[in-house]
């Protein structure tokens, strides 16, 4: 599901700056995301695409612009205000724990308690619970192959933990799921896997902003892509409309953008 004229964006930004002394990491960035797209983000090294998702995920304050979710003003003080506002983010590095369990993986940081004094006075974690949400969350989205929910995660392989970082972001956000390079350290195979899962989050209404270097899969995925370039947004493209050659000589600057792409 690509853009709709009239559509309000559930994500935007308007005229963001972030400057690290005399770098410029921002400079006067703008966003677009619509209902049910995947948006893909690219831009050559040190463009300021990684600063632009902090921003919008709370890692990163910015120092000027404007960010709306639903259309309404918001300003993230941090990751966590950002996530309570139902926008979550898988980056790279998955903040997965090695030694804890799938289903202990799945909520982290939202740990359910029992109900009634074991709980309330006790904190006793109510675990039988949220293993059967976590099987639930993870069969939702086709992930069959974990048979173990109980399993620890670093017994799983590269695609398996990418899935379950996915899937509890999907799990837990309910307007904007954020994923920063999720098939960058898995083979074919597994890449494959974490594709068709992003198609079944988005299948399910949840728009994705996705972060890559990998032109076929961007292209294969994407609804829309924003193209960025020395700090701000260059132009929006449809990858129907435009090669990967095309795309990569507008990311380096080899080509400029043609009118029509200059519009979100």
């Amino acid at each position: 599901m690509s853009k709709v004229l009239g559509t309000t964006p559930v994500l935007q930004a308007r005229g963001l700056q972030k400057r690290y002394g005399r770098v410029v990491a921002i400079d006067n960035g703008d966003f677009d995301l619509y209902p049910g797209e995947i948006l893909a983000v690219i831009g050559d090294n040190g463009a300021g695409k990684s600063t632009l998702i902090k921003a919008l995920s709370g890692a990163v304050i910015p120092d000027g612009g404007e960010i709306r979710l639903d259309g309404q003003p918001v300003a993230f003080a941090n990751p966590q205000a950002a996530r309570d506002s139902g926008i979550e983010t898988v980056y790279q590095q998955l903040a997965l724990s090695p030694a804890l369990s799938i289903a202990d993986n799945m909520f982290l940081g939202r740990e359910m308690r029992r109900k009634g004094f074991a709980g309330q006075y006790l904190r006793m974690l109510d675990k039988p619970a949220m293993r059967k949400i976590a099987r639930e969350k993870l069969s939702e989205l086709g992930l069959m192959t974990i048979q173990n929910i109980d399993q620890p995660v670093e017994t799983l392989s590269g695609g398996q933990r990418q899935g379950v970082a996915v899937a509890r972001a999907a799990a837990f956000g309910s307007k904007v799921l954020i994923l920063d390079e999720p098939t960058a350290a898995l083979g074919v195979k597994e890449s494959r896997k974490v594709l068709d899962l992003i198609l079944e989050v988005r299948s399910r209404g949840l728009p994705i902003v996705l972060i890559s270097h990998n032109m076929p899969h961007v292209f294969e995925i994407a609804d829309r892509i924003h193209i960025h370039r020395l700090s701000k947004r260059l132009c929006v493209v449809d990858p129907k409309s435009i090669t990967m050659s095309d795309a990569v000589a507008l990311m380096t600057g080899a080509k400029a953008p043609e009118a029509e792409m200059m519009a979100a």
